[in-house]
């Protein structure tokens, strides 16, 4: 099945890059939920070792869901305020790579904020299950590829947290599962998007 993409790139130069692709990634998680669309993917055209890059692409196999998430008023604007550059909707090239942009939790639990959520939870369990609780002091250091960070506001809660995305190069194509920020997960979504780093050229 043909897949189709448009690119958003970020134009100030001293951008907060994490700041703006969880705004963008907002916006699509928003536009999704309110018309029940499933399948919509992120991908990061100019991800590197050391940023995240200043491009956003969105992917889907329709080419009206991807027209109509461009008509957002929130691109619309920073468009018009000249801080976006909006790519038309293309259709993904056939040579295209696969890559998997996921979330992974386990990375947020390596932080000391997180780590003290998680020992409050636990504590709340013993203590639900009548049960003393004493937490290991035996925690083994983790190690984790590459990472870059996105922060995100919850419309629900109105809280701010962070997603830890990592990229994943695969050899072929893979079903378009996503959750509802448009990336993969390690365990329950799976699903790829085209590696566009090297069409930059026809934005």
């Amino acid at each position: 099945m043909e897949r189709y993409f448009f690119m958003v790139r970020f134009l100030p130069m001293e951008a907060n890059l994490a700041l703006l692709m969880g705004r963008c990634i907002s916006i699509m998680h928003g536009y999704i939920c309110k018309r029940d669309i499933a399948s919509l993917g992120v991908t990061f055209p100019a991800w590197s070792d050391i940023s995240i890059g200043n491009i956003i692409a969105f992917v889907h196999t329709d080419v009206t869901v991807l027209s109509e998430l461009k008509k957002q008023s929130y691109f619309q604007d920073m468009e018009m305020c000249g801080f976006f550059s909006i790519g038309s909707v293309e259709r993904v090239p056939e040579e295209c790579a696969e890559v998997k942009f996921k979330r992974n939790q386990c990375i947020a639990k390596m932080f000391a904020g997180g780590a003290r959520r998680r020992l409050k939870r636990l504590q709340k369990r013993a203590l639900e299950r009548g049960e003393d609780f004493t937490p290991s002091n035996n925690h083994a250091s983790r190690e984790f590829d590459t990472f870059h960070c996105i922060a995100i506001r919850s419309a629900s809660s109105n809280q701010d947290f962070i997603i830890h995305v990592q990229k994943e190069k695969l050899v072929k194509r893979q079903t378009a599962e996503f959750n509802q920020y448009g990336l993969a997960t390690n365990q329950l979504y799976k699903g790829s998007v085209p590696e566009l780093s090297n069409h930059l050229t026809l934005f």
